[in-house]
């Protein structure tokens, strides 16, 4: 796996369109797969009363996806998190730039990506779950993050992610720029 490419806002604080949803890893070139953590996704979910959002209590969970929601943090928001492996580094803080290794899937199993990026945590680069999850984690750690659909993409259909999906990630924090 190479080393995660600079992901980076304009002088506005904003991404500038689609393509910086394209990311570079060492050795490997330019991906053409399209980071569903973006900006695209980001901030104001539009709400269709015609798309009904998944429950994360109501619903199973694959068991590959080792998910027992007993053993998770359940944060106000509605989200659960677990750490998995602590680390022993640096305390991430709002405001640095993370170097991340990630994997998400579907509650049925489905893996929909995975790669490397780097972002502003808590810039509103990412999905609100995401932001949220990485919170309190220290450079080394890996946590697991089971996202309700409104700190997700909401009602957006995202191809692959089904409108109103909860999303299931495996997050590693490789270190901060």
């Amino acid at each position: 796996m190479g080393q995660p490419a600079p992901f980076r806002p304009n002088q506005k604080g904003l991404m500038t369109g689609m393509d910086t949803l394209l990311y570079r890893t060492a050795g490997a070139g330019t991906s053409a797969a399209l980071l569903v953590i973006g900006l695209a996704a980001c901030g104001d979910t539009p709400t269709d009363p015609t798309v009904d959002f998944e429950v994360i209590e109501e619903v199973t969970f694959a068991d590959t996806l080792g998910i027992d929601l007993a053993q998770m943090t359940r944060l106000s928001s509605g989200m659960y998190i677990q750490d998995l492996v602590v680390g022993d580094s640096t305390l991430v803080a709002v405001g640095d730039y993370l170097d991340v290794a990630y994997s998400g899937w579907l509650k049925d199993g489905t893996r929909f990506d995975s790669g490397t990026f780097s972002f502003l945590l808590g810039g509103g680069q990412v999905i609100q779950g995401f932001d949220q999850g990485v919170i309190g984690m220290r450079v080394g750690g890996k946590r697991k993050l089971v996202i309700p659909p409104a700190l997700g993409y909401g009602s957006r259909d995202m191809g692959i992610i089904p409108p109103g999906s909860i999303l299931v990630f495996d997050v590693e924090i490789l270190g901060i720029q």
